[in-house]
């Protein structure tokens, strides 16, 4: 399949610093609506990720988010993309290390990142439409959330 990271990759890349408490990380990754964040540590010129589901299983664990630091969460055995490799090797990568973003550097500097879900919007088809037209097939009824069936 064509494409590559720089055509998928969300150049909305939001850095916070390792003392954020996770608390503060959620705030600003839903304010952003990204699932991901890059955690740059100036004291150790590190580069690590945060994602949705570090703060999930901190969360599940029972702690506090208010306590809770992003370094003590953060990934930072990280593979790193660039904006040149195909969307078929970030996919490949992902799938090999069980994780769904990776950090796209240019020239060692964060440009973007790039998840699955980017990876899967830039493989569908343009022209599939989101909902299905016709009628519904025959016994399937739509789901109603909180209603008695």
């Amino acid at each position: 399949m064509p494409g590559h990271v720089h055509d998928a990759m969300s150049t909305v890349v939001l850095t916070i610093g390792p003392a954020h408490t996770l608390r503060q990380a959620a705030q600003l990754m839903s304010a952003r609506r990204v699932g991901a964040a890059v955690v740059l540590d100036p004291d150790t010129s590190g580069v690590g990720i945060l994602t949705e589901r570090d703060i999930l299983n901190s969360l599940g664990a029972g702690q506090d988010p208010d306590l809770e630091r992003a370094d003590d969460h953060t990934t930072t055995d990280v593979v790193f993309a660039t904006p040149s490799w195909s969307l078929d090797k970030a996919a490949q990568a992902m799938t090999r290390g069980g994780f769904r973003h990776l950090i796209v550097l240019d020239e060692r500097e964060p440009v973007g990142v790039v998840s699955v879900r980017d990876i899967v919007r830039s493989w569908s088809a343009p022209d599939v439409p989101d909902e299905p037209e016709g009628p519904e097939p025959s016994g399937v009824r739509p789901l109603r959330v909180g209603s008695a069936s």
